[in-house]
């Protein structure tokens, strides 16, 4: 446990869009992410195999029976943490990202809707607009600023009390997330309406001490990207907090094929130093909810307490108004725990780096060259058409150890070509979302027209397959309750509790501690017609999920 938490930093490779760094304000070059796949730890031998794998197989001797069994992945419904942390081990997640694409579609998105992506170096100098001086380190005399805000970070803070071996005259916070000190270099870029609306997007690494920590969902330090806006008017601020979860909500289900619920945060759940907050909710394998990303209207809170002002047409000083927004590396995690099964990963193929793996399979020395000619054409084929494939060609392995282990690593489809198969022109198509022989296709021709046509059909399959799998178990447990009882009920259950509030804070609270489950949002989606409160019998004009969370 200990040495997959050290190596979680380089899951920047994840969201990293440059690892060059200028001296001025950077604009990130948009380029897609190539993630390196390292030889297998452990597999488990797969049941899945043609005839002609069978025929080409080794035996497989004792000594390793005995590791594949030694290094199993704890089944899912026995033990859902411990096959979370199994699945990260045997996958090598701790050392590789599982997926692509995501800061691609999400930079996409930003630079279609005007904002621009920035980098902002380590050191602390706060100068002029071109040496950009955020980060790491933020002056803790900037989180006190805003009261809520240091209020809501405190517990969580990393503070630098010594460098250089001396005392340092103020102390510094390691950043757990930038409001402040994007507030300090607002005033300096933001002089006249003509300078606004300012929208800019950064990926960084930040810091938040968690008490107990679990790889991806929470850790001390995590990437994420991180947006922050300011406007002349607070109807622009608004626009663009619901614009952004609004993109956020699009990724999830088009996507990761996660079906997450939007709504807004409760008061009591609001970001410290928001004045609303916007989520998207996902439901985990283990119908825990997760956060997966927020948009916040930050009103002027931050800007009135930075003195972030602008010249409005009229020649009168305003504050500007604020959003800022974040999806991280827990999405890694969701994808993880919404997908996954007693086999390992099971990826979106939009978001897999490997949609399909060839697996060779011959027996007798003549028959190699042939198979490999097959699967190197069947590659090509598949590469020109824009299909992310790979050929796992290796000798170490038999083919039902590759097999289980790209099963494990979460690809989509696997082929296989054997020597019957390069003598009849086709090849055998295995999906990885339907194990067994249901998932398994023979006589798929390799003429280039049909097998390109085949396999990108099936890959929107299982795209599709996943999201309505994800949805229908989402939505199999929420129940409707209509007083505390029932919320207790289904807490207590272990489902998601969907029913109408206008209760206090304090009440919300008392929720909280008595069943462990929070508001975790109140849906835009909102039913029709009167509601009277679960709690307190009142009128209410919305309804609240609540669930146990991560």
């Amino acid at each position: 446990m200990g040495a997959l938490t050290v190596r979680l930093p380089s899951l920047t490779s994840i969201f990293a869009a440059s690892s060059s760094v200028r001296p001025s304000l950077l604009r990130r070059r948009n380029r897609p992410l190539s993630l390196p796949i390292r030889r297998p730890l452990v597999a488990n031998l797969s049941s899945q195999s043609t005839a002609s794998e069978k025929d080409s197989a080794p035996e497989i001797t004792g000594n390793q029976k005995a590791r594949v069994s030694e290094l199993a992945i704890t089944p899912r419904s026995q033990d859902f943490n411990a096959w979370y942390l199994d699945v990260i081990a045997r996958a090598e997640l701790a050392d590789y990202g599982p997926v692509r694409g995501t800061m691609d579609y999400l930079n996409v998105k930003f630079k279609e809707t005007g904002h621009s992506n920035m980098y902002f170096p380590q050191a602390c100098v706060f100068s002029c607009r071109t040496i950009i001086a955020y980060h790491l380190f933020i002056p803790y005399s900037f989180i006190e600023k805003e009261a809520s805000h240091v209020e809501g970070f405190s517990p969580e803070l990393a503070l630098v009390t010594v460098g250089g071996g001396k005392e340092l005259e103020e102390k510094l916070v390691v950043r757990p997330t930038s409001e402040t000190i994007v507030n300090h270099m607002f005033t300096q870029w933001i002089h006249s309406y003509r300078d606004l609306p300012l929208m800019i997007n950064q990926w960084a690494n930040v810091t938040r001490w968690e008490m107990r920590t679990k790889p991806f969902v929470r850790t001390l330090e995590f990437l994420w990207q991180e947006g922050h806006t300011a406007h002349a008017t607070s109807e622009e601020a608004e626009e663009e907090a619901l614009q952004m979860i609004d993109i956020y909500t699009k990724f999830a289900y088009e996507q990761a094929a996660i079906p997450v619920i939007t709504g807004r945060k409760s008061r009591v759940e609001t970001f410290a130093g928001a004045s609303k907050t916007y989520t998207i909710e996902a439901m985990m394998g283990d119908r825990k909810a997760l956060q997966a990303g927020t948009s916040h209207n930050l009103g002027q809170n931050f800007s009135r307490a930075f003195a972030t002002q602008f010249t409005d047409e009229n020649g009168q000083r305003q504050h500007v108004w604020q959003t800022s927004w974040a999806v991280s590396t827990r999405f890694i995690g969701g994808i993880i725990m919404s997908h996954g099964d007693d086999a390992g990963l099971m990826l979106p193929p939009k978001m897999a780096p490997v949609q399909v793996v060839i697996v060779p399979i011959w027996k007798k020395a003549d028959e190699k060259a042939g198979v490999l000619n097959a699967a190197s054409s069947v590659k090509d084929v598949l590469h020109v058409a824009g299909i992310k494939v790979k050929i796992d060609d290796s000798d170490q392995r038999t083919p039902g150890w590759k097999f289980n282990f790209w099963e494990m690593k979460g690809v989509p489809l696997r082929i296989e070509i054997g020597p019957r198969d390069v003598s009849s022109g086709s090849v055998v198509i295995s999906r990885r979302d339907v194990p067994g022989k249901q998932g398994k296709v023979f006589g798929i021709s390799m003429d280039a027209s049909v097998l390109v046509a085949y396999v990108k059909d099936k890959l929107d399959e299982i795209q599709s397959s996943l999201l309505a799998k994800a949805t229908a178990f989402r939505d199999s447990n929420i129940v409707d309750v209509t007083s505390y009882d029932e919320l207790k009920e289904a807490i207590s259950q272990g489902k998601w509790a969907r029913g109408p509030w206008s209760a206090s804070d304090e009440e919300e609270l008392k929720v909280k501690e008595e069943t462990g489950a929070t508001i975790r949002c109140f849906p835009f989606e909102q039913p029709k017609g009167e509601k009277t409160c679960l709690m307190t019998g009142n009128p209410a004009a919305e309804v609240a999920l609540f669930a146990k969370s991560y």
